[in-house]
């Protein structure tokens, strides 16, 4: 941002789209980045209903908003709206993270590439990942190539042979969890939870980080099993100076705040 936090013709103006975006740090800590690089840059939370979604980013092909930062319950909705895809968001079905080319809307994954990078600064090496969502599936398709080793969990064991023929995973450990067994994960260095359970009161035990990349203002089951089994768990907004970093590099790199 320039010296007065003003927005001028010549700001570069990008979006974070979101239910309740503006209760978020994010955009907050992303215009620290830009005022203490002296960017004339600047994020703005947009809080757009699920019917306003659609509407709100077709629209941005023609806006001043240079590019966005879009929130979990948004991430799998942006995808048919691009003109451009990573093939990070073509493996998994989802955005976080997109630009604007001209009247195009180019989109990436950023927050799991945050997460690997944080999982590898924690010498991070064994990891169980329940469900088969478009995060898991990012997270998996992403971490192809690094040291950990994955072992996966569903409930429905033929539904998870799916995911791992999808993602064309060799030699999967592949595991059922579900409500009424006893699952210890204290063997393992991590804990990811991207799965649609209501619960999780089959864990009896869990590892040293879990994480599922909640924000504050999503409901999750991971953070109160966690709290029951007075077990540490980290969420979005622990890692929001990572993010904010990463978001801010996605921008610089593709030549937007020279």
């Amino acid at each position: 941002m320039n010296e007065a936090n003003e927005i001028s013709h010549q700001t570069k103006l990008y979006g974070f789209i979101g239910e309740e975006a503006g209760k978020s740090s994010l955009s907050a800590s992303i215009n620290r980045l830009f005022k203490a690089n002296n960017k004339d840059a600047m994020t703005i939370p947009m809080n757009i209903r699920g019917d306003d979604f659609f509407f709100t980013l077709s629209n941005m092909k023609k806006s001043q908003v240079n590019g966005a930062i879009i929130s979990n319950e948004y991430v799998g909705g942006a995808v048919e709206l691009l003109d451009e895809s990573s093939e990070a968001v073509l493996k998994s079905g989802m955005c976080d993270i997109l630009m604007r080319d001209g009247e195009k809307l180019i989109g990436d994954i950023f927050g799991m590439k945050v997460l690997i990078d944080f999982l590898k600064t924690k010498n991070v090496k064994k990891i169980a990942l329940i469900g088969i969502s478009s995060h898991a599936k990012a997270f998996s398709f992403l971490s192809n190539g690094n040291s950990f080793e994955l072992s996966y969990f569903n409930d429905d064991l033929e539904v998870l042979m799916n995911f791992i023929t999808e993602m064309k995973i060799e030699n999967a450990d592949i595991n059922r969890i579900a409500s009424q067994m006893s699952v210890d994960f204290s063997g393992f260095d991590t804990v990811l939870n991207f799965s649609d359970f209501s619960d999780l009161n089959m864990i009896e035990k869990f590892s040293q980080l879990n994480l599922d990349m909640k924000q504050k203002t999503e409901f999750s089951v991971l953070k109160n099993r966690a709290k029951e089994l007075g077990s540490e768990y980290i969420s979005y907004d622990d890692l929001l100076n990572e993010l904010s970093l990463a978001a801010y590099e996605f921008f610089k790199n593709k030549g937007h705040l020279e």
